[in-house]
């Protein structure tokens, strides 16, 4: 793997139009802009639904901003709205940065103010270019013993472990909020804690070790996997005793955590970092964004190069740096290049590679199994535009049928690919798909419409309720049964193809044609899928006769654009136990650690199969590495 991907830097400043100069302040951004005053309702489309705002405009400025509605995610796009809301206030702009991780949001509130301002006969252009970043030139130095850089669940145990070694931490983190990715997460696998224990669940650990490590054919640190197995159980109580309380459930055998509700969770880890750093006189630093590591003679690292969003760059030196910043799934680019997959991020936008990037630039090794992913789920393209036309239930129709297994699934050429049962399982599902093309189709008949509308998943002899993620369904929870009938299935899917998020035809060569397959393979593919369903035998994949469910043989027929969520990248750092990251001769890079998705290649071999265990070492990495960058601080 090359190290040449661009990572973006400091944006070019537009030269202000008026500049007051004095010891005390630099270029201040001015506006001549007028509007008709009034209050002037205007809405986009954000990350999860329509955001519709209210702006009132004097004569000469925007006086107030009400956000009147919106669906987006709490903790995190929610947030992202009102911090924009007071730039645009304060400083009277409308160029302001997109926040990492919420793009969607930040994109929908700017767009609606323009839109505003539009109303109000505003100069639209005028305001994004009264933009300035106050500091820009502006050097501040800190000292400290341990920085961290991303506040994510193992950036915030890191800061938080090393500060309760005695450590002064800085902790920098390039968006405003707290815990990262752990804020839409929904359980974690803390291995034989003490709660699952004294719930009767044990696992056999020296089977669970040796499974892991064959189950990835041989190419992981098989002492990182025991690292994980033997001491993540104490994670839950460390946690638990810091006040972020996990629910245990037996899932299915499986111990799994159910992390604190959604809503709570943030200032759960704001609590724990007053504690334990920032009483200790250390520092939470947000906003901030790390650009490279400093390093003295010898190559220890021995700080990082930051900068905040008013453009003051941060000189930190430290003695250790703890990398926690999340991996590159949002880097299109460089996942394609590693792995080839083209699918959904379904991470974090800021996630984009600048933690390895600078590892890397300082020596760190690239493992030699970098590129893996953490695919994990299946998502439906047509879902959030159906979720402005429908109820949250019904506009989940085409995305429940895709993690049903009596439905017929196909590749972009018409042709199956798995015995779909595949779709029961989450790291199946998505692997499946993934190995095969970056989108699927799944082929639902109006025989199967007219029976969903009848009788609900009953009707279509689904087995159990579509395995997707709570949070998919928490909206229509009570409406989530195999028997509730789906009132208004057929409007839903014909909105589906209206909004170009699927596909109809009348006849199976109708279909095929209008969504791009090869005629004579989906025919042929059909044609012997409909004869399995009559014979109960799939030869091709050998799909159970329970699953096999006939599609009918009249029309109209629609194929469902089905893509895979990458929740995350897995590795591309090399570490050792200390969590201490290696160079190319596999040794330490003295004053370097990293931790949580960057440390994850050695668990893994080429992607994530684990379920509940992308968090779970998360906390652990970060309690652990942390220790070691705090205790090794005081050392030195």
């Amino acid at each position: 793997m090359k190290k040449t991907h661009k990572i973006n830097g400091i944006m070019v400043i537009a030269i202000c139009a008026f500049l007051i100069v004095s010891m005390f302040s630099g270029c201040t951004p001015t506006s001549t802009n007028s509007f008709k005053a009034g209050t002037y309702t205007a809405q986009a489309q954000g990350h999860g639904g329509p955001v519709e705002i209210e702006v009132t405009f004097s004569e000469t400025k925007i006086t107030g901003i009400d956000i009147v509605s919106q669906s987006e995610t709490a903790g995190l796009g929610d947030d992202v709205l009102e911090s924009i809301k007071v730039k645009i206030l304060e400083d009277q702009t409308l160029a302001v940065d997109t926040v990492s991780g919420a793009t969607n949001s930040s994109v929908a509130i700017l767009t609606a103010v323009e839109d505003a301002v539009k109303q109000a006969d505003g100069d639209v252009d005028a305001l994004k270019a009264n933009g300035e970043k106050a500091n820009e030139g502006v050097i501040e130095k800190l000292e400290t013993d341990v920085v961290v850089v991303g506040a994510g669940a193992s950036g915030v145990t890191a800061a938080v472990a090393a500060g309760d070694e005695g450590a002064k931490v800085i902790l920098i983190e390039k968006t405003r909020t707290i815990g990262g990715a752990s804020n839409l997460s929904w359980a974690g696998e803390f291995v034989d804690s003490s709660v699952a224990i004294e719930n009767g669940l044990k696992i056999d650990q020296e089977k669970m070790i040796a499974d892991w490590v064959e189950h990835n054919n041989w190419r992981v640190d098989a002492s990182a996997v025991r690292q994980y197995v033997t001491k993540s159980g104490d994670t839950y109580d460390w946690l638990a005793d810091k006040g972020y309380v996990t629910q245990f459930i037996n899932f299915f055998g499986q111990q799994l955590h159910m992390l604190p509700g959604y809503e709570t969770r943030e200032d759960i880890l704001k609590e724990m970092l007053a504690e334990s750093v920032e009483n200790q006189d250390g520092q939470v630093i947000t906003e901030t964004t790390a650009k490279s590591l400093i390093t003295n003679e010898a190559g220890d690292v021995t700080g990082v190069i930051a900068e905040k969003a008013d453009g003051t760059t941060l000189e930190i030196t430290a003695k250790n740096v703890v990398i926690a910043t999340g991996g590159y799934a949002a880097n299109a680019e460089m996942v394609k290049e590693a792995f080839g997959f083209e699918g959904v991020n379904g991470g974090l936008g800021q996630n984009i590679g600048e933690g390895l990037e600078m590892a890397w630039n300082v020596g760190a090794k690239v493992p030699d199994n970098f590129g893996g992913q953490m695919l994990h789920q299946t998502l439906v393209r047509a879902t959030a535009d159906l979720k402005t036309q429908y109820s949250e239930f019904e506009a989940s129709y085409p995305l429940m049928l895709s993690y049903v297994p009596t439905f017929m699934n196909v590749g972009s050429s018409g042709a199956r690919f798995r015995d779909e049962a595949a779709t029961l399982k989450a790291v199946a599902a998505a692997n499946t798909s993934a190995f095969q093309g970056p989108f699927h189709y799944v082929i639902v008949s109006q025989s199967q419409i007219d029976s969903l509308i009848e009788k609900g998943l009953e009707g279509v002899a689904a087995p159990s309720l579509p395995g997707m993620p709570p949070e998919f369904y928490l909206s229509f929870a009570d409406q989530f049964t195999l028997d509730n009938p789906w009132e208004n299935a057929d409007k839903v899917f014909d909105s589906m193809v209206e909004n170009g998020h699927g596909f109809k035809g009348d006849t199976i060569e109708e279909l095929a044609k209008n969504a791009g397959m090869d005629e004579a393979v989906f025919v042929e593919t059909f044609k012997n899928y409909e004869e399995a369903t009559k014979t109960g035998v799939d030869t091709e994949f050998g799909k159970t006769a329970d699953f096999l469910v006939a599609n009918g043989e009249e029309g109209p027929y629609y194929a469902i654009i089905a893509e895979i969520n990458n929740l995350g990248s897995v590795g591309g750092l090399l570490v050792n136990t200390k969590f201490q990251v290696l160079n190319d001769d596999r040794l330490p890079i003295n004053g370097l650690y990293a931790v949580g998705l960057e440390s994850e290649g050695v668990l893994f071999s080429d992607t994530y199969i684990g379920n509940g265990v992308g968090i779970g070492y998360a906390f652990t990495s970060g309690r652990l590495g942390g220790e070691s960058a705090g205790s090794n601080s005081l050392e030195k």
